[in-house]
């Protein structure tokens, strides 16, 4: 999908977070003296000394070195080397004739199990300069996460799944760099990723065969930095790509990179972070303390799994309203295109609606013997057929709702605070960006908060890969954020499945919980002391 003005790409709505620049890899023009009878340093020594002198120690790799020496002479000892971090400080990733330090690049990436978005950066300045997104590759070979651990199991399907993604990042480096008229395996000198951890374990062609298995243990938590030759980007061959630390198995590197992007590791304020896509990931805390948890979710907001389902692009249905009196269904569709389907706000919006408008109970089910709810007719559709909401679609929702509502009581009961107890509300992600606060308060998918404490942060993943390119205090932030995270894993909690069954109301068993919801259902005569 290319799409420069797509909403559903934007880094982040309101919250700032500009950092001191101090990029992972850094160009640097040097002016060496040439070598004679009295300075015979050899070619790669004068080099290293200079830019030991300019930046700090610096390694230089084998094959790389006689490139060096060619450069140098061809360019009469004036060249700009480019060096990104390493595990040990600095390493020398390229050597170029001139001054092309106005040219560094990096790509800032958020993986996702179904979409994959790329931003990429000017590392002189943190602007982000361009942005594509196109579909996970692996999306062929399975929907969903667990299809597609499964396919992986073998040494062949691990390596067809890394293809895949290594595949669709490459086709977003083409087209941004084709667009922006650069050279990418010279000029983007940097990837910052931010992903779940089986897409990582995915990305980078690692046993995923524990993710989903008791004790849900992954592989590897923190990757660390990776070159990207080892990953067959076609960036820099020696370009660092540095992929964010996660918790677990269901709680990832992009959350890391959210709560990084959002700031609030770094505030005395109590706020609550949540990311509903294929995992639904919560966060609460501050900069004392942060405990988490996630489990699955989207599948009940993503396209495919409705009746009339489709993901968020043109002529998706992602906003409807119901007149609560007559009962007339009014939409809009993405680009304002003939509607082809429901996205995921288009299903949270609806079901909301059909609930304030009388047309299901708090059960979630039906009155008045329906079983769906037409919201485009054929003669209007762009497909020809009938755009509903079923009675299964609204099933699986409320599955989904109880899920999240289970999760944050959870979280709130661990910690010893109640919902008033919230200062702050980050709704991230893609899905967080797009879905209206009324309507996800109404069904109980969000806490019912002052609408002043609640921020729609976009995606939060991107805008932290954008950070940790720009800062390397940022990666050691990032770091820090993991290990800080206490996570309580729900797979074998009583707990949790005890508040699940109990949380499949709109909005919740107890409506106290939810005060706007209650009074507006009042208003309309739909609830009665």
């Amino acid at each position: 999908m290319t799409d420069k003005g797509n909403s559903s790409l934007i880094l982040q709505d309101r919250v700032s977070t500009e950092v001191e620049p101090d990029p992972i890899t850094k160009k640097i023009f040097i002016s060496l003296p040439e070598p004679g009878l009295s300075d015979n340093r050899a070619d790669v020594d004068r080099l290293r000394q200079e830019l030991g002198r300019v930046i700090g120690p610096v390694d230089i790799d084998l094959d790389l070195m006689n490139s060096i020496s060619s450069v140098l002479k061809e360019s009469g000892w004036r060249a700009t080397a480019a060096v990104g971090i390493c595990d040990r400080g600095w390493s020398l990733v390229s050597i170029e004739k001139g001054d092309t330090s106005g040219s560094n690049f990096g790509l800032a990436v958020d993986i996702g199990t179904t979409t994959v978005v790329a931003y990429l950066v000017d590392m002189n300045t943190g602007d982000v300069i361009d942005v594509e997104a196109c579909y996970n590759g692996q999306v062929k070979y399975g929907d969903d996460i667990l299809t597609r651990i499964f396919r992986a199991q073998d040494h062949e399907g691990a390596a067809l799944m890394q293809r895949a993604i290594i595949n669709s990042l490459n086709g977003l480096i083409l087209l941004l760099s084709e667009r922006n008229s650069l050279k990418a395996d010279v000029d983007i000198t940097a990837v910052s990723v931010g992903a779940n951890t089986t897409m990582v374990h995915l990305f980078l062609g690692l046993d995923t065969g524990n993710i989903c298995v008791a004790p849900y243990i992954p592989l590897v938590n923190d990757p660390g930095i990776i070159k990207s030759e080892q990953l067959g980007l076609n960036v820099l061959k020696k370009a660092p790509v540095y992929i964010f630390p996660s918790v677990g198995s269901y709680l990832g590197g992009d959350i890391i990179a959210g709560i990084l992007a959002s700031g609030m590791h770094k505030r005395n304020e109590l706020a609550l972070l949540v990311d509903i896509g294929t995992n639904g990931e919560i966060v609460m805390g501050n900069a004392q303390w942060m405990v988490a948890c996630a489990g699955a979710a989207g599948p009940a907001l993503e396209g495919g799994v409705a009746a009339s389902g489709m993901r968020a692009e043109q002529g998706a249905v992602s906003e409807i309203k119901i007149d609560h009196l007559t009962k007339e269904v009014k939409y809009h569709t993405i680009g304002g295109h003939a509607p082809l389907g429901i996205c995921g706000s288009g299903l949270v919006d609806g079901i909301a609606e059909m609930f304030l408008a009388g047309l299901i109970d708090r059960s979630g089910r039906f009155r008045e013997g329906r079983d769906y709810l037409v919201v485009v007719g054929s003669s209007r559709s762009g497909t020809g057929k009938d755009i509903v909401i079923s009675q299964q679609d609204i099933s699986n929702f409320m599955r989904t709702k109880g899920a999240v509502n289970a999760a944050l009581e959870l979280l709130l009961e661990s910690v010893g605070c109640g919902l008033g107890d919230i200062e702050r509300f980050y709704a991230a992600g893609a899905f967080g960006h797009h879905l209206d606060f009324e309507s996800a308060v109404t069904l109980g998918l969000y806490p019912d908060l002052p609408r002043e404490k609640m921020v729609k942060i976009g995606n939060s993943s991107g805008e932290g890969a954008r950070l940790a390119l720009m800062s390397r205090k940022c990666i050691e932030e990032a770091r820090r954020i993991a290990a800080n995270i206490t996570y309580f894993e729900l797979n074998a909690n009583q707990e949790f499945m005890n508040k699940f069954v109990s949380s499949k109301f709109i909005p919740h068993t107890n409506m106290d919980y939810y005060p706007t919801v209650k009074r507006r259902l009042r208003e309309r005569g739909l609830l009665v002391d």
